[in-house]
């Protein structure tokens, strides 16, 4: 089985029961600013506070009876661990949750909050990924990788849906990247929908893989990531960048202080609190990295969990 739309739409009816239809929002200061027409899809209302809660349910909810009782297992910096512990406890079944010793805390009470039973370890994908393992060879879980897992992607691209659903005539639509499981089930679903739209990937240049892999040709292992966007300190998988190889026109990356800039402006002029992760696209238009000039732009705003003790800001002690 591969992704396609036919598979996002099955996942969109799969858990409607389960997720809001969040709304697209536009901003008029927002769009004199840049000269084109921007329309914000809001996961940052969904569930848990972020698009996650999409794939996860879907992920979990196509699991057949007898895995499921096993329980789930992944590792995640927080938003896919929340919705993964929250879809569990929808079905009734163990959510064990790895996560860096670096999560935002926000992010670790919401998982406690849903009953996930967290390992925290080294902020490193190699520790992640060995403390998951063992975990899973204890209980028998099953893994629900938070972007290489086709049903975490089609379920993600269930927000485009919604978006296209919307919106119809879009030009571009920008999208954040972290793994990718959110740019490969936006990709899908939009030229499923709309094959005229252009798709263009986002990310900070301090943690810039996926725009070194596009050029690249190839995965181009991530070394470092430093940025405050925290949802997207991730390598990109292999099995999205194939994806995005297919469908994405490119990969263009952003400052940390643009992402500060988008940040905040969103807050100011549509009064909607957004984390950093989701700023990354309008920090894109911000730097004229894209060109939205007469266009008809979908932007997937991709969550809003932030610590209100730490924003960006602020003054350092």
């Amino acid at each position: 089985m591969s992704l396609d739309l036919p598979r996002i739409l099955a996942a969109h009816d799969r858990i409607r029961p389960h997720i809001h239809r969040t709304p697209v929002l536009t901003s008029e200061r927002l769009n004199q600013a840049c000269g084109g027409e921007l329309f914000f899809k809001c996961e940052n209302f969904q569930k848990v506070g972020a698009f996650k809660a999409r794939g996860a349910v879907n992920a979990v909810f196509s699991l057949d009876d007898a895995t499921a009782r096993r329980g789930v297992a992944t590792h995640s910096s927080g938003n896919h661990a929340a919705a993964l512990a929250r879809a569990a406890r929808l079905r009734g079944i163990a959510a064990h949750i790895v996560m860096p010793s670096n999560s935002p805390k926000i992010k670790a009470r919401a998982v406690e909050g849903y009953g996930g039973q967290i390992t925290f370890c080294e902020p490193n994908q190699a520790a992640r990924e060995a403390a998951c393992a063992k975990i899973i060879a204890a209980t028998g879980a099953t893994l629900i990788h938070p972007f290489e897992n086709e049903d975490v992607m089609a379920g993600q691209g269930t927000a485009a849906v919604e978006l296209l659903q919307d919106v119809a005539d879009l030009d571009l639509v920008l999208c954040p990247v972290g793994g990718g499981g959110l740019l490969a089930g936006t990709a899908v679903a939009t030229k499923g929908l709309r094959p005229s739209a252009i798709i263009i990937a986002t990310e900070p240049a301090q943690a810039g893989d996926a725009a070194d892999s596009f050029r690249a040709g190839h995965v181009v292992p991530l070394t470092k990531a430093d940025t405050i966007a925290d949802g997207l300190r991730t390598n990109i998988g292999a099995p999205n960048f194939a994806i995005v190889q297919r469908h994405v026109s490119d990969v263009v990356t952003v400052r940390e202080d643009s992402i500060v800039a988008a940040m905040r402006a969103i807050w100011e002029a549509m009064k909607i609190v957004i984390e950093p992760s989701a700023a990354v696209p309008y920090a894109a238009i911000l730097e004229g990295r894209v060109n939205v000039a007469g266009r008809r732009v979908g932007i997937i705003l991709s969550g809003g969990n932030v610590d209100l003790d730490a924003l960006p800001w602020m003054p350092r002690a």
